[in-house]
């Protein structure tokens, strides 16, 4: 039997796809991508060139903006009604953020910075540098909120103001609060991270050995953000959640296995410091650092611990760090598959590396 055709009028519509194939610059898709070499065009909307990026596990919710500023430019200024985090790829300059009493609010950042300009508030980028291109990589849930309404111009000619999304002034400085939880869930909060490879992180040994990690509430947002840190010659257990959370790596070079349940072999993605990727629904995916220095990366996606939004989110938190054998989704050392840590002792190896897996395998195993 073949499908029939398809009904007259519309049908089978998705009104963020097609926006953004109106917009006129290169979208890329793939499972990895390396946001510091893709190619990217004119793009009126932000004044600047840049880029659509697609990783196959973004899911219904985010999407990446990828924004280059030519030396001595800047963006267009925007406000709209999707939330974004920013992730500073390369270069130096400095954002505006014009708050709902009107006040300007003003910060300068650099590689490795993240921040994120409160939703609907007025915003501007500027490249500091006259010799030098700066790259942003913009991490938003515009698809579901213009899947939502449907309407461009509802989402960035909205005048209504979120004065209590903005925080105090210190939270564009650069400054926080720390709120205490357990760790896992401890809360950086604030608009600002001037630089995300120096941020303190707390222990979180059941995600892996000497693994540390925080959580970020950016100008209290509905978008997860965490930043983790794996030591040298160690890597993370193996987990899995639901799609859009994309992962950008901000220093250090590694590796990273996805595979789903039932499958006999792993996908592979080698990363450093620019790649980002985004594990499919409920995929297993576990990270490796194979250089000498610490690596870290951010997880930015749909639904924080302050704001889950979805049930899928909920059991996420409450089941990250908790084996898969007790209802949760995460894979303990000792029942990983065998391949995994063979694997990673060959990598290390071929960089005169040593595994520092301690009390879970022999060191003369690494």
């Amino acid at each position: 039997m073949t499908d029939a055709a398809p009904p007259p009028g519309k049908f089978m519509i998705d009104p963020y796809l097609e926006w953004a194939a109106r917009e006129g610059v290169p979208v890329h898709t793939d499972f990895g991508l390396d946001l510091k070499r893709l190619e990217v065009g004119p793009w009126p909307r932000f004044g600047a060139r840049g880029a659509i990026v697609h990783a196959r596990g973004r899911g219904d919710f985010m999407t990446i903006f990828l924004l280059e500023l030519p030396p001595g430019g800047k963006s267009a200024p925007l406000r709209h009604l999707y939330e974004e985090a920013v992730i500073v790829l390369g270069g130096q300059g400095g954002a505006s953020v014009r708050g709902a009493d009107g006040a300007r609010h003003s910060f300068e950042w650099g590689p490795n910075s993240v921040f994120a300009p409160p939703l609907n508030c007025a915003h501007q980028y500027f490249n500091a540098s006259g010799v030098e291109p700066a790259r942003l990589a913009i991490c938003c849930n515009m698809p579901a909120v213009l899947n939502l309404f449907r309407s461009e111009a509802f989402i960035f000619d909205n005048p209504f103001a979120f004065a209590d999304r903005e925080g105090p002034a210190s939270h564009f400085r650069g400054e926080g609060d720390f709120i205490p939880v357990r760790a896992g869930k401890h809360m950086w909060e604030t608009n600002f991270v001037p630089d995300a490879n120096h941020l303190e992180l707390r222990g979180w040994a059941a995600r892996g050995v000497g693994a540390s990690h925080v959580q970020l509430i950016l100008a209290d947002s509905i978008l997860h953000a965490h930043i983790s840190e794996m030591p040298v010659g160690t890597y993370k257990k193996a987990h899995r959640h639901g799609p859009d959370v994309h992962v950008f790596c901000l220093s250090g070079e590694g590796f990273s296995l996805f595979w789903n349940e039932g499958d006999a072999d792993f996908i592979r993605v080698d990363w450093t410091p620019g790649w980002v990727f985004a594990p499919e629904d409920m995929m297993y995916h576990q990270h490796f650092n194979t250089s000498a220095e610490r690596t870290r990366y951010i997880a930015i996606g749909h639904g924080s611990v302050r704001y889950p939004f979805t049930q899928n989110m909920w059991k996420v938190y409450r089941g990250v760090d908790v084996d898969v054998k007790s209802g949760g989704n995460q894979i303990e050392y000792a029942n990983q598959d065998p391949r995994v840590h063979a694997m990673f002792c060959a990598e290390l190896a071929k960089k005169g590396i040593g595994a520092r897996m301690d009390g879970v395998f022999p060191r003369a195993a690494g």
